[in-house]
């Protein structure tokens, strides 16, 4: 029986290939840094969380000003994006925490009574009348060329073999930095044109980001298992990133700096 071999991956870390392969090497997405989702193709992608604005009470001239701004928004695109509506499970679990603290440090008995009994409610109101929320994302996309002139059988195979190299580590590496450029100044204009529309829009952050795709994936996992503590996790950052890429920390970066202009002198 011959022994399973071992594959670069993402992480680093080993993966044996035949049945035991997990299924995060078949997601398309490689890492998450720089408030960006790397995909396996080489491709970036930006999540932006939008707000809400309730269309139907507005006058009718504010209507038609919402209308026109949107339809601006749209004819100045110029690649297309992803408007992911999403619906999830109303969670006030910090919310009851919370009041659970002020319960215990209540000195009148009645109104500690009181309200353990209104955390009580309140909590059986959300599990059984199914109350949801919903939370509105724009994708803006931004993808080397290599990849765009792929065709369905080359994509396909891609996601066949979905197992990871070094040299397309290496690559997408490289690429990264102009493809961020170019992808910050589709950012721009996207936000410019949904804030023109009364929207407040926010570029989630690499933990947030996180938080969100572990919440995806696992729905009732993340409900009692929250992502609060990512920095205790074995999670790569940002800084890490660029330190094992230059050898420098980004709060070293000055030291560096100055150290050369000594030099230079």
């Amino acid at each position: 029986m011959t022994n399973p071999t071992t594959i670069p991956s993402v992480k680093n870390s080993k993966i044996t290939s035949g049945p035991t392969l997990s299924t995060q090497t078949y997601l398309r997405i490689s890492e998450i840094r720089e408030n960006t989702v790397i995909l396996k193709n080489g491709g970036l992608r930006a999540v932006l969380k939008v707000s809400s604005i309730n269309f139907n009470l507005k006058s009718e001239d504010e209507q038609n000003a919402i209308i026109y701004s949107y339809q601006g928004f749209l004819n100045t695109l110029e690649d297309p994006i992803q408007i992911v509506v999403r619906s999830k499970k109303l969670d006030i679990d910090k919310y009851l925490d919370d009041l659970r603290e002020k319960a215990t440090k209540q000195t009148n008995p009645l109104l500690q009574k009181q309200t353990t009994e209104y955390v009580d409610y309140i909590q059986k109101l959300v599990e059984y009348a199914d109350i949801m929320s919903k939370e509105f994302y724009v994708v803006v996309p931004q993808d080397p060329y290599r990849s765009r002139n792929q065709s369905f059988v080359e994509k396909f195979l891609g996601f066949i073999n979905a197992k990871d190299s070094y040299g397309q580590i290496k690559q997408r590496r490289d690429e990264f930095d102009e493809l961020r450029r170019k992808l910050g100044q589709k950012i721009n204009s996207v936000k410019i044109g949904l804030e023109n529309c009364g929207l407040k829009v926010d570029e989630i952050t690499t933990k947030d980001l996180i938080q969100l795709f572990y919440e995806i994936n696992n729905p009732v996992a993340a409900r009692y298992q929250k992502g609060e503590n990512w920095d205790q996790s074995d999670i790569k950052t940002d800084e890490s990133i660029k330190t094992e890429d230059t050898g420098v920390g980004l709060d070293d970066k000055p030291k560096v700096e100055a150290t050369k202009k000594e030099e230079a002198k």
